[in-house]
């Protein structure tokens, strides 16, 4: 490669790390302060969870569309467009009287967050070597690990600091930065092929449901979600409460957590290609179970180290699960990629609802069974629908949570 391809590389790959950290410092921002959020807006902590739910739901609502879009108007155009207008939902929500408008409008934020980082999966197959894709997706991922633990991590920050409302109006401002970033660093497609039109790409969607495969990792993906929401939604009203006691900006940290993503995602081409892809699901799971429990447990370290455990395998449940959509769909990738979204943000949405009403009945522990359950019910799963037919050695895109 002469010095110009390796600069227009290096400009993609930073471009698509910058991506990932502004889709992903939006979603989940408000986890650190739903304690604090609970107690201003005098509402139940189901009540209040539904700040995520909404904007889980609201990402399932529009993913599947996101890819056939992309696939008729161009990968570019879609991603630059939604990094654009995504951080204005913030500021409105900042401005909010009531609970009810802040929940409308991180329900809008949700609805444009797929174009973002859906569409950018579709772009690094195309516009990378394999080779290349293999190392572009492990930078987007570590980019998306940051942005999801950023998020986090900066609102419980400035809320301590001054308040919740300056916390979103500050993550607005960092995604009106990325997306110019974004614009100046991310080249045009040069391989993209377009679609002959929605039609064509809604019987792709089709398709893709009577593949029993596809189907059966759509499910795993909706499982994923579901206990990722569940744990690191309800662990905050979980430590928020005697005898921690934590404050916002305390409750943000224990998001370092999430960083072990960073490291681990990147690895989870060489144990594919050592264990297999069914069989290393099976085995994350089962680590993910344990690592489920030891959050019930009392000392706070053992807390962190099982959040560190749940947090590792999700990701790396996420990866594996992602590739194997992509190798699996011959055709039609943004559309398959686009329903296991769906799937995933509606196992979201249910894992958010699902486990407040647990909550509500039998509080923190009652959380961590219900997903412990629907943990066993995904290995269930991968162990009947799952085959081993696909090369191990094949790049792994992924998305992020």
């Amino acid at each position: 490669m002469d010095a110009a391809g390796s600069k227009a590389n290096t400009a993609r790959r930073m471009a698509v790390a910058v991506i990932g950290y502004c889709a992903f410092i939006n979603l989940y921002s408000p986890q650190a302060l739903l304690p604090l959020l609970q107690q201003e807006f005098n509402a139940t902590a189901a009540d209040i969870s539904y700040l995520i739910t909404l904007s889980v739901l609201a990402v399932a609502l529009t993913a599947p569309f996101t890819g056939t879009v992309a696939d008729v108007l161009g990968r570019r155009r879609v991603i630059l467009t939604a990094m654009a207008v995504v951080g204005l939902p913030a500021i409105a929500g900042a401005l909010s009287g009531s609970l009810t408008e802040l929940m409308i409008w991180r329900f809008v934020q949700g609805l444009i967050l797929p174009p973002i980082f859906a569409v950018t999966i579709a772009y690094i197959g195309e516009e990378f070597t394999p080779r290349e894709a293999t190392a572009a997706i492990g930078i987007y991922t570590a980019g998306a690990s940051l942005g999801g633990f950023s998020g986090r991590f900066f609102s419980g920050l400035i809320a301590d600091a001054a308040d919740w409302r300056t916390a979103f109006i500050c993550l607005a401002v960092i995604n009106l930065v990325g997306a110019g970033v974004t614009f100046l660093l991310l080249p045009r497609e040069q391989n993209f092929v377009r679609s002959p039109g929605l039609l064509t790409s809604a019987r792709q969607m089709l398709a893709h449901l009577r593949n029993p495969k596809l189907v059966a990792t759509y499910a795993v993906g909706f499982g994923v979600l579901f206990n990722f929401i569940g744990i690191f939604t309800f662990i905050n009203f979980h430590l928020a409460a005697p005898p921690y006691l934590l404050t916002p900006s305390l409750l943000g940290t224990i998001f370092f957590t999430y960083l072990l993503g960073s490291v681990t995602a990147p690895s989870v081409g060489r144990l594919v290609a050592r264990f297999g892809r069914r069989h290393l699901m099976i085995g994350l799971i089962a680590i993910w179970i344990a690592g489920s429990a030891l959050t019930l447990a009392t000392p706070l370290p053992v807390i962190l180290v099982g959040l560190m455990l749940c947090a590792a395998c999700g990701l790396m449940c996420q990866a594996v699960s992602t590739g194997y959509v992509t190798l699996t769909a011959q055709a039609g990738r943004s559309s398959a990629v686009g329903l296991y979204a769906m799937s995933f943000y509606i196992g979201g949405a249910f894992g958010g609802a699902l486990c407040s009403v647990a909550f509500r009945y039998g509080d923190y522990p009652a959380c961590v069974a219900l997903i412990i359950a629907v943990l066993a019910v995904m290995a269930a799963i991968v162990a009947l629908f799952w085959s081993a037919d696909i090369p191990p050695s094949a790049a792994l895109p992924v998305k992020h949570l």
